[in-house]
């Protein structure tokens, strides 16, 4: 039993190291790394219980991904094991100005691509349980995964859980048209939008004279609670800044910008959502963006997918705290 549930996929990232590139390499460096289970262990790092519904195969490669996660803290009791089809990959290159970062996927027919509606016991996964967080990932991976993400987000409702999707429109898995008809629908079942200005248009084709009109329109076109942007300036590759913002009921809150020195930036919109999971369980909407942005903007800091910060840095930060050496 968990406070929060998440759904998806979760692959072996290799980079080379040193920014080198794929071509000149001869090492890989390893991490893990999947939307939801990168969230599932920013909710367990800041004190909650958390588990990760995913289908894996059962050999070294899925038993290192199951592994990584209950390191990190996760419940992984709801995997759904499998002797056929395989481990998604995923390779990445870290960039410098003027050269972006970039990642290359191996995941066709990996074990997830292949769940079904009925392979897991959602009634039972949801029990004591009071959120369920999916993205846009999960149900961009087949049709049969997208059957099994409308399948959970509809038993999630029934058993009186709070909602929330991360957009996270990826365009090398479907395109603009395909995911606007799915994530359309599934709207319907969720409470809380995390996206993008970019990708609410992208998806929904729904257009803003800014990101607060984009969100109002979003709001207000779908039977959603509320809806928070995060919001980034890249002027580098590796300097940022980063903030966000959630409109609900012609309402808008803001918090702190952040400039931030980039570590590793994969990870962080997920990181805000599991910033915002805590932040809404434990006190309100604007505590949820405030620790959102508080916990990615530390994410940005750490290396790999993961987020392995602490509930007292990120307060620290919200406070106010320094760069000062902590001695």
């Amino acid at each position: 039993m968990a406070d929060v549930i998440t759904f998806g996929e979760a692959m072996i990232r290799l980079a080379p190291p040193n920014f080198r590139r794929l071509e000149q390499t001869q090492s890989l460096d390893l991490q893990i790394g999947g939307a939801e289970l990168n969230t599932a262990v920013g909710v367990a790092r800041l004190g909650h219980t958390s588990s990760w519904v995913s289908r894996l195969t059962d050999n070294p490669l899925g038993r290192l991904i199951a592994n990584r996660g209950r390191e990190a803290g996760v419940d992984t009791s709801h995997i759904v094991w499998t002797k056929d089809d395989r481990v998604g990959l995923y390779f990445l290159e870290f960039g410098a100005a003027p050269r972006a970062s970039s990642v290359l996927y191996d995941r066709k027919n990996s074990a997830i691509a292949a769940i079904t509606p009925g392979m897991v016991d959602w009634k039972t996964v949801f029990t004591g349980a009071k959120w369920f967080h999916v993205t846009g990932i999960a149900p961009a991976l087949s049709s049969t995964a997208a059957a099994a993400t409308r399948e959970a987000m509809i038993a999630a409702k029934a058993a009186g859980l709070i909602t929330s999707m991360d957009l996270n429109y990826r365009v090398k898995l479907w395109t603009p048209a395909e995911a606007g008809a799915c994530l359309s629908e599934l709207m319907h079942w969720t409470d809380y939008l995390i996206t993008t200005e970019e990708d609410i248009e992208r998806v929904f084709g729904i257009k803003g004279a800014d990101y607060e009109e984009a969100a109002k329109k979003t709001a207000e076109h779908f039977p959603l609670k509320a809806v928070a942007i995060t919001l980034r300036e890249n002027p580098l590759v590796w300097k940022n800044t980063w903030t966000g913002m959630v409109w609900q009921q012609g309402k808008t809150l803001r918090t702190r910008t952040y400039e931030v020195e980039i570590v590793d930036r994969l990870g962080a919109g997920d990181s805000f959502a599991a910033g915002f999971i805590h932040g809404v369980l434990t006190g309100d909407l604007q505590k949820g963006l405030d620790w959102g942005v508080g916990t990615s903007a530390i994410k940005h800091s750490i290396p790999g997918d993961f987020a392995w910060v602490t509930r007292d840095e990120v307060e620290s930060l919200l406070k106010g705290g320094g760069l000062r050496i902590s001695r």
